[in-house]
């Protein structure tokens, strides 16, 4: 049969009549509206699918070009992908967003509107998901092969509202109108099993095989996601899993008129991709969330094996052409999966393998903080996956072997590197199993780096030296600036031309500009329209009237103990209580900004949140502060916000207690935007020192090494309370009842924090980040000189670009040409 080649398709124009026949065309033909009855969504899902088809032209020539030339594969596992508003940020990267502006405002609509309308996939809930996002951007972006690989969630983390102060969740259910930029795949499904028993038998080798049998089923089919680069040659593939069911409903109990129990397997079946990050607070939800993980795991990697198998029948070709990055230990399942596959269902030989796994797979860890790093119970390992806690097993002895025979006698080193915690409840680490299942472990910035291999994988490093190596992260430069910012992203073409967009290391060419007035006049123009924007906003969601001639103090992030909202907190109600002392004081006007949320069970990081609701409403409604100070807890924090926020920051918050913050992304996203920071010696915020230098940020705190002296000495926070009197009055008026004159003792649960145990430090830090306002307030009165170290703070931000982050992966951990 000869084979029939692909049909020719005239390519789409992407002048201005083009894209508006193809809008009236989606509207009348994908959305069933006619113009004069079409409302604001229907046009955004028109423009949608019109972005969406010429996305695609793209998509398809990319995904052969890898077969033909038979390219190695990068595979990026991660439960987290915040990608943020697809249409927008597909047009930037396509090079139409004017003639599609200008095509949707012809045909008579707001195209803001348009843009509003369209609902961000809640596909992740911080940091970790928004790293993701950048780096499928920069993959596509620098033509790498690479590939996500996720869970469609039907809902998201949750959508935060604040009632009376308080946190109040609710679904996030971004699908209810459906998601344009998905295409389903009901013909790529795949099995997943759970639960069962192993029986081990011997082959008519006479070797020994294990076949797990009598399993329950569920069905994880696929849905693609387009990620078109920058310039659009390369568009790159994001797939992600739903769970269906073997079967529909039980026809037994549908005819007994039992409707409830009929289709009971198929709702439970499907409960696995129904929302992210299940609580993990009772036992049926931390048997949720294992198997959810397990559930991605195992269909990745059955989708991975298919292709490769297409191409090539000899295993020892496969960490030649797939590499599995595992983001952070959520994936680290993939380890015993592959093994099992290999093993079980390949017949290949063990140590062959385990030698092919760890060639291929690769760890990035995101924390220090042990509570985060994930263990899971032994005896659920038993009922829900007993095969690969025999694998798990199996390689932990086999590597604890190696380790007695280099050093002989060393039961603590043994018990400290062992993949299986035996103190108490026996329980899998999956931190450890994924070091030891990878080539390579890479932390995200150079402190981090260097802490993991001093504290929680220091035995590995010694075991094994230059496995841990470091890839700072980095943000992508079209959605944080070249989007987000589009005024001071035509102001930097204007004078060094648009390859900055790629080559973010090109605004050096900005520095000089830096000592010009009349450039400076410029940037600061395109800051004040910023913050203008974003007042207006919190004034129509917020009822909230700020002055866009403050000084924007922001921090946006998930709320957590270590990320010290609680310190910016302090500081506020000391410039409050300073305010009420001397209101006729000359201070500088300030609007802090907080936003982010907190996990629906962290009971007391939603008491922080209600907090700053509290004070914020006690300090907004003082006349006698007036303009000098207002308070803003921006609710629902997600990527949109931050785009919206993030240009119009003054001074960016990084101020988590040192050696507790891996990274950050944020920091890097305010700094590129002009932002000057206030931080600790913290993650990222050390290379950003390096690059900005120290004169150019705030910078104060014990570091890293201090904290953990301090913490080994013994810390009294009483005496550092009674030492510094602007954060005794804070912390006492806090006691009182002032802020929550309705239920006094509201706070005692900070206040017995901060006065006792003060774990994260913030009395030992308090008078230092004080001293720092002060020198932002001084430095904020001379305006010329404000915004020199505002431009060079954006001059110097070429190193963040995830752009360089990718291309060090690519060719430090993936082995790919870039």
């Amino acid at each position: 049969m000869r084979r029939v080649g692909p049909p020719v398709v005239k390519l789409l124009d992407d002048d201005v009549e083009s894209i508006k026949y193809s809008l009236a065309s989606h509207l009348l033909y994908s959305v069933g509206k006619e113009p004069i009855s079409a409302t604001a969504r229907d046009w955004f899902m028109a423009a949608a699918y019109a972005v969406r088809d010429r996305v695609s032209e793209h998509w398809m020539p990319t995904l052969n070009r890898y077969y033909a030339e038979d390219r190695k594969r990068v595979y990026y596992m991660s439960m987290e992908f915040l990608i943020g508003r697809t249409l927008s940020n597909s047009m930037i990267n396509l090079g139409i967003y004017d003639t599609v502006k200008q095509a949707v405002t012809d045909m008579g609509v707001d195209f803001d509107e348009v843009l509003g309308w369209e609902v961000e996939a809640a596909l992740g809930n911080g940091g970790l998901g928004r790293l993701a996002a950048c780096l499928l951007d920069s993959m596509a972006t620098l033509g790498v092969p690479g590939f996500g690989y996720g869970i469609r969630y039907d809902y998201g983390m949750f959508t935060q509202h604040v009632e009376h102060g308080w946190q109040v969740e609710s679904p996030e259910n971004w699908l209810r109108y459906g998601n344009p930029w998905e295409f389903a795949r009901p013909g790529i499904i795949y099995p997943v099993r759970f639960g069962g028993r192993v029986v081990h038998y011997k082959d008519v080798l006479g070797h020994t095989r294990a076949q797990w049998m009598d399993t329950e089923e569920v069905m994880a089919m696929a849905y693609d996601v387009p990620i078109p680069g920058y310039g659009g040659k390369t568009v790159n593939n994001l797939r992600l899993w739903t769970a269906k069911s073997t079967r529909e409903f039980d026809l037994k109990y549908f005819n007994a008129g039992n409707y409830i129990e009929a289709v009971r397997d198929k709702a439970e079946s499907e409960t696995l991709s129904k929302v992210l990050y299940p609580s993990d607070l009772t036992d049926r939800g931390k048997e949720l969330r294992f198997k959810q993980e397990y559930f991605f795991v195992a269909a990745s990697i059955q989708d991975i094996l298919s292709r490769f198998r297409k191409a090539h029948s000899d295993w020892d070709k496969l960490p030649d052409k797939v590499a599995v990055q595992l983001n952070d230990t959520h994936p680290a399942m993939v380890v015993a999966e592959l093994m099992r596959v290999l093993v079980d269902e390949y017949q290949i030989d063990w140590h062959r393998a385990w030698a092919l796994t760890r060639a291929t797979c690769a760890y990035t860890n995101h924390t220090l903080l042990p509570e985060a790093l994930e263990t899971w119970p032994v005896d659920l390992f038993q009922r829900v996956l007993p095969r690969h806690l025999e694998i798990i097993f199996q390689l932990n002895h086999e590597f604890l072997q190696e380790v007695r025979h280099r050093h002989p006698g060393d039961n603590d080193l043994l018990r400290r590197v062992s993949v299986i915690a035996e103190e108490g409840d026996r329980r899998v680490r999956m931190g450890h199993l994924a070091v030891i299942g990878s080539h390579k472990v890479n932390g995200v910035a150079a402190i981090h780096t260097g802490l993991m291999k001093s504290t929680i994988f220091s035995d590995f490093d010694h075991l094994n030296p230059g496995k841990i190596n470091n890839k700072t992260n980095g943000v992508t430069p079209r959605r944080w600036l070249l989007l987000s910012n589009p005024g001071l992203a035509a102001l930097i073409s204007g004078k060094i031309g648009k390859d900055w967009v790629i080559h973010l290391d090109q605004l050096k060419k900005l520095e000089p500009l830096a000592a010009d007035a009349e450039f400076r006049t410029q940037f600061s123009a395109v800051k004040h329209a910023n913050k203008v924007r974003l007042a207006e906003v919190i004034s129509q969601r917020l009822g909230v009237d700020i002055n866009p001639a403050s000084l924007f103090d922001v921090q946006i992030k998930r709320i957590h103990e270590y990320k010290r909202q609680l310190l910016n907190v302090l500081h506020v109600i000391s410039r409050y209580s300073r305010i009420r002392a001397n209101p006729l004081v000359d201070v500088v006007p300030r609007v802090v900004i907080i936003g982010g949320k907190a996990a629906p069970g962290y009971l007391l990081a939603k008491l922080i949140i209600k907090l700053i609701n509290d004070v914020a409403d006690v300090v907004n409604n003082d006349p006698l502060v007036g303009d000098k100070l207002k308070v803003v807890f921006v609710p629902n924090y997600n990527v949109s916000t931050a785009e919206l926020v993030m240009p119009a920051a003054d001074l960016s918050e990084q101020i988590s207690t040192a050696g507790t913050e891996a990274s950050g992304t944020g920091n890097m996203k305010m700094s590129m935007n002009g932002a000057l920071t206030i931080g600790t010696w913290d993650g990222a915020n050390v290379e950003i020192c390096e690059e900005v230098g120290e004169e150019n940020m705030f910078l104060f705190g014990l570091t890293a090494q201090e904290v953990a002296r301090l913490r080994i000495d013994g810390y009294s926070p009483r005496a550092a309370i009674a030492a510094n009197q602007d954060l005794k009055r804070a912390i006492d008026l806090i006691a009182s009842g002032y802020f929550s004159p309705d239920e006094p003792e509201r706070f005692g649960a900070i206040v017995d924090i901060l006065t006792n145990s003060d774990h994260y430090l913030l009395t030992a830090d308090f008078a230092g980040y004080m001293t720092a306002q002060e020198r932002v307030d001084e430095l904020y009165r001379d305006q010329p000189e404000w915004n020199r170290k505002a431009i060079l703070n954006v001059a110097r931000m070429g190193k963040f670009s995830s752009d360089r982050t990718v291309s060090e992966y690519a060719r430090d951990i993936w082995g790919v040409p870039v």
